[in-house]
């Protein structure tokens, strides 16, 4: 399975934060930008604020994993989002971090209509 594209480059992520459209929830930052592409790209940014690198990583993860098997999907596509977590993320588990980017997602509108 090939994992989504992600975003590595500072000059990416920079470009996403000023012309980007972002919105918050407890635990994480969403900004959203179109990219012109047929692909999605992700990038997650966990800061040292929140805890050392096993806590980073491990929030990280938790990002990239509640994101990539079934949410992909159900994001629109041709879009850079960069996820910024919270202080309060270092303290949740899978669950709430799938909620919140799905909330996060929703407040975007990138949500792909499901069909009932």
């Amino acid at each position: 399975m090939k994992f989504s594209d992600s975003l590595k480059k500072n000059k990416d992520f920079q470009n996403v934060y000023n012309n980007g459209v972002s919105f918050a929830n407890r635990y994480l930052v969403m900004y959203v930008l179109k990219n012109n592409t047929e692909n999605n790209r992700i990038g997650i940014s966990v800061s040292k604020k929140v805890g050392n690198s096993v806590i980073r990583h491990h929030i990280t993860r938790l990002v990239r994993e509640s994101y990539i098997p079934g949410i992909r999907s159900m994001f629109d596509s041709g879009l850079d989002i960069v996820v910024i977590a919270r202080v309060a993320a270092r303290h949740v588990g899978y669950k709430e971090i799938e909620s919140a980017v799905l909330h996060l997602g929703g407040l975007h509108r990138i949500i792909k209509k499901q069909n009932i």
